[in-house]
């Protein structure tokens, strides 16, 4: 089905594919659908179809009469001394016009009472048959489409009158709306038509599934069908409308592909660009910034045909100058600008704030995420031409990186010629980017519409389950990403499975959404090969075997039941599960009357029981991480398999005598996602509900006197088990994030992860915080991270030091 907007370019398109999975549609329908149509049902569905198609066609009707009613006054003029068009030029730009209005006019004035009039025995299959078989003036609509935009476009330029007329047409409402008329372009009116045969043949579709076989209805629509199939067939070289552009060294016509916000790395500095790829050329782009009023424009950077591009491998790339990544840290704060200002924005337009307050907010969350969009993504992407230059893209996701390389290597596969552009072919080509361009605003939330779904908010447990189809062995494992403030991340990953066709992971992952709409899911062939490092970082490239992408629709995943589901991708199969917990409902602690084992007991029970400190989990997943998991890359933030940390969680309750050997054998992180399941899974935070509006007032305080005080003074006023085991994990991240260099894990970081599982309130506390998913995690996340922070930046705090030291002030809090 064609891409449909306001701004078709120049040669159409008709495809009889379905948006889902792109086959074409048969002219019976799916099996069991017709034959065992029950009569009441599927003819009150027919009725449903019809009705909007023909609210459908209405507009379509209003449509071509907007197209065909300048048309008269200007055929007038032509005869005149002063013409606005020549007939000739009339005869072009409005050709068959008035044979396609007349034909859907009366196909409209004698389907529309059968619909209004309606019962079981209604026919209209010879309406839709004799639709179909005036497809001859379509097809000559079609082969005149181009040269009729590109005369209406000259006449536009040469003529203001005309042009004045074009772009303002005025499309009629439809009867029972309150918008008596629209304003459309003569542009985008030329490609109703175009649109309006894929429309009518997807609507057979839909008649023919919802009618029983034996109505006299049914031969009539097959036959229809037939006929609309095999003319879009005939005139559908799978060319999309909107994307030709000018012809190319070999007379071929040049189309868009392609295109995309990347970012490139140039002079050491980040740059985003809008990239095109043609059929033969790649094209790196900026917008010109322009005085209002003017049409945007893009300035070609550079641009490769695609015969002297290449694509470097490790071993002959050269590495490149050092781009400094941004702090973690600085990244985690635009995530909380961009969270705090989104609940600032809800609450104005709650509240019907000044439309002027918002679009300042909303000015300032743009600015935030595209600091966030420019500065996150590290995935090196780097191209060569054969001139002896080279460029280099980063990514933030391995996927995108995979899909650009497949477009251009497939179209390398032709028979490409090398070639320059003169001045002017470079000017018209990138002329032509701002028509052509599917990708029309960078990625960040502030460019949605408020009607655009927000996305899912909270966790996504995902069990990658197996994978068949490999053709031969291979190391193979799975990664997965869901996208996040406007971009995708690589989320988790499952173990490698050594030389195997048909790999069983069972694996499962808990992946923390913000704001998500899709899930990816990337499997590799894993690279033992040393001399395979991609100097760009350093790091080995592994393989992708294949890759597939699902939508995250929440009336499927809002259950609590799994769902399980397969991605094919180039003839693979992934077959994985997953289920959804909003945030509000994930940051709850729910009340525990449970005395035995550890998890979701006080922690006061435990301490007393075991006659510790600091409970046993803790002091042992500790060692554990500091022996063998503190140059692990993403301790702690990366996700250990779930199946791994609920083993590890029911030995520690049964305090088992085999803790220890297991525990050296288990994946490093697995040991910390118990850790942090152990402090989530507690009835009350570690920093206590009692003291939890106090640290919130305490970490707010501007001056740092009054806040050393204040904070130290909270800590004091812990109980003993509490405070002791604080101080403990305080240490212990402290050494982490020693590490940073080497695990990437800042004390920035760890707050981030640790923060909310230490001061989250339990059940009852949170019912007076705010409850939406935005709210929650704007509002008081911030704040819990932020007091996580400030002990794990405070020098070394002794508890032996902090009892004696009672100076400052007393008062119970």
């Amino acid at each position: 089905m064609p891409y449909i907007d306001e701004s078709p370019t120049m040669s159409p398109q008709l495809s009889a594919r379905s948006q889902g999975g792109g086959d074409s549609i048969s002219p019976t329908p799916p099996e069991g659908l017709a034959p065992g149509v029950e009569a009441g049902k599927g003819l009150e569905m027919r009725k449903l179809v019809l009705s909007g198609f023909l609210a459908s066609e209405e507009i379509y009707i209003n449509q071509l009469e907007a197209l065909l009613l300048p048309m008269k006054p200007l055929k007038a003029t032509a005869t005149t001394s002063q013409p606005v068009l020549t007939i000739q030029q009339i005869e072009t730009i409005f050709y068959k016009i008035q044979d396609i209005y007349e034909i859907h006019k009366e196909f409209y004035d004698n389907l529309c009472p059968k619909v209004q009039q309606w019962d079981s025995q209604v026919t209209m299959g010879h309406l839709f048959q004799k639709l179909a078989s005036q497809l001859g003036v379509y097809k000559a609509f079609v082969d005149n489409y181009k040269v009729a935009l590109e005369t209406a476009e000259k006449c536009s330029q040469s003529n203001n009158q005309f042009q004045k007329i074009s772009e303002e047409l005025k499309v009629k409402g439809p009867k029972d709306s309150k918008d008596s008329h629209t304003s459309v372009t003569m542009e985008a009116l030329l490609y109703k038509p175009i649109d309006r045969v894929t429309r009518s043949t997807l609507v057979l579709h839909d008649l023919l599934k919802h009618t029983p076989v034996d109505h006299p209805d049914y031969p009539l629509l097959q036959d229809a069908l037939r006929i609309s199939q095999n003319f879009l067939s005939s005139i559908n070289e799978d060319i999309d409308p909107r994307r030709t552009a000018v012809t190319t060294p070999k007379g071929e016509t040049r189309q868009l592909v392609k295109d995309g916000f990347l970012v490139e790395v140039s002079e050491s500095s980040r740059k985003l660009r809008h990239v095109f790829l043609f059929t033969d050329v790649l094209l790196c782009a900026k917008l010109k910034k322009t005085s209002a009023g003017k049409h945007q424009q893009y300035d070609c950077k550079w641009y490769i045909p695609l015969a002297d591009l290449v694509f470097p491998s490790p071993e002959e790339s050269e590495a490149s100058p050092q781009v400094h990544p941004f702090p973690d840290h600085e990244l985690e704060d635009m995530k909380m600008k961009i969270s705090a200002l989104k609940s600032e924005i809800q609450k104005e337009k709650a509240n019907k704030g000044q439309s002027r307050a918002i679009e300042r907010l909303k000015k300032k969350m743009f600015e935030n995420e595209f600091l966030l969009l420019l500065n996150s993504p590290t995935i090196p992407f780097r191209i060569h031409s054969r001139n002896g230059k080279s460029y280099l893209f980063l990514l933030s996701s391995d996927y995108e990186r995979s899909e650009w390389r497949e477009a251009i290597q497939k179209l390398q596969k032709k028979d490409l010629q090398a070639f320059v552009l003169s001045s002017v072919e470079l000017q018209v080509l990138t002329g032509s980017c701002f028509k052509l361009r599917t990708v029309h605003n960078i990625p960040v939330t502030s460019n949605k519409d408020d009607d655009e779904s927000p996305g899912l908010y909270g966790f996504l447990h995902v069990i990658v389950h197996n994978a068949k189809g490999f053709k031969q062995s291979a190391n193979l494992y799975c990664t997965l990403e869901v996208d996040s403030f406007g971009y995708f991340v690589s989320k988790a990953k499952t173990r490698v499975f050594r030389d195997t066709t048909e790999p069983k992971w069972d694996e499962e992952f808990e992946i923390e959404l913000e704001g998500s709409q899709s899930l990816r899911i990337l499997c590799y062939d894993k690279c033992y090969d040393k001399t395979k490092v991609n100097k760009d970082n350093n790091e080995i490239v592994d393989k992708i075997m294949g890759k597939g992408q699902i939508q995250l629709d929440p009336q499927t995943v809002e259950t609590k039941n799994w769902h399980t589901d397969v991605i094919e991708m180039n003839g693979i199969k992934v077959e994985f599960s997953m289920k959804f917990t909003s945030r509000d409902m994930s940051l709850k602690r729910t009340p525990s009357k449970k005395q035995t084992g550890v998890f979701g007991v006080k922690i006061s029970v435990v301490t007393k029981r075991e006659r510790s400190k600091v409970p046993y989990i803790v002091r042992q997943c500790v060692e554990e991480v500091e022996k063998r998991g503190i140059e692990e890359v993403g301790i702690y933030r990366i996700s250990g398999v779930a199946t791994d940390i609920q083993a590890l969680k029911a030995v520690f309750d049964a305090n088992n005598k085999d803790i220890l050997l297991m525990l050296s054998d288990m994946d490093i992180n697995a040991i910390a996602g118990t850790l942090k399941l152990y402090f989530r899974e507690l009835p009350e935070p570690l920093l206590t509900d009692r003291l939890y509006p106090a640290f919130m007032e305490g970490i707010a305080l501007s001056d740092p006197a009054a806040k050393e005080n204040c904070m130290m003074h909270l800590l004091r006023s812990l109980p003993d088990p509490n405070l002791i085991t604080f101080l403990f994990l305080l240490e212990h991240l402290k050494r982490v994030a020693e590490k940073e260099p080497i695990n990437k894990m800042s004390l920035h970081n760890l707050a981030t992860v640790f923060g909310p599982t230490l001061l989250r309130p339990s059940e009852v506390e949170s019912k007076a915080h705010l409850t939406s998913a935005a709210d929650i995690w704007s509002h008081d996340v911030m704040a819990q991270v932020q007091v996580l922070l400030y002990y794990l930046q405070h020098p070394p705090i002794s508890f032996a030091e902090l009892k004696r030291n009672t100076l400052y002030f007393s008062t119970d809090v």
